[in-house]
């Protein structure tokens, strides 16, 4: 495969880990609604996530084996969803509202990435798989189609909800109920991991 070719295939790659519906979209749409910033740096969380989580399945996948330790993943991907949830609850601000600070916007979202099941799972599927097709330049394009995404994703639901400010409410919601409807799911998850050991 060729660099142009591993960068298209990683750009790729990237959008199918970051554009689907999940945990941090919805984070990141609840805190864009607030601000730009607040969106953006949600975001950087989640890309910072995705580094840390790729440096450790690439590192540790040669020496341990990880798939006996998804059940446990789903545990705590449950329990850091429903807090999340029961947060974005309690962060539903009025428009004239004080942001979260901004270093607490990204250490939350930071946690969330490091213990979202779908994130976690991905690496370790889809992300070794691909680490053995291509090279610096395949990442070099999924980190790209991710830094794109972190952009413009918070932008365009910032700029929506300042145009609609009638939907910020329904977004904070939405965003809580999907984050206890993950914990549901992740634990559910879990339940069947566990007894299928």
């Amino acid at each position: 495969m060729t660099g142009l070719a591993e960068v298209a295939f990683g750009l790729l790659l990237g959008f199918s880990l970051a554009a689907p519906p999940g945990p941090m979209n919805a984070l990141i749409a609840a805190r864009a609604t607030r601000s730009y910033s607040a969106g953006f740096l949600t975001a950087c969380g989640a890309l910072t996530a995705d580094a840390v989580l790729g440096a450790l399945v690439f590192g540790l996948e040669s020496l341990v084996d990880l798939r006996p330790l998804i059940a446990y993943v789903y545990v705590s991907g449950a329990v850091t969803m429903s807090v999340m949830g029961y947060l974005l609850l309690r962060e539903r601000t009025t428009p004239g509202e004080r942001p979260a600070p901004k270093l607490g916007t990204y250490t939350q979202s930071l946690g969330v990435g490091l213990s979202n099941p779908f994130q976690i799972v991905w690496w370790l599927t889809a992300g070794v798989a691909f680490a053995y097709v291509g090279g610096a330049w395949l990442f070099a394009g999924l980190f790209g189609a991710i830094a794109i995404w972190i952009v413009i994703f918070p932008w365009a639901i910032h700029r929506g909800s300042r145009r609609y400010p009638s939907v910020r409410p329904w977004i904070g919601a939405a965003a809580a109920a999907l984050m206890f409807g993950f914990a549901i799911y992740f634990a559910a998850e879990a339940t069947i991991s566990f007894r299928g050991w």
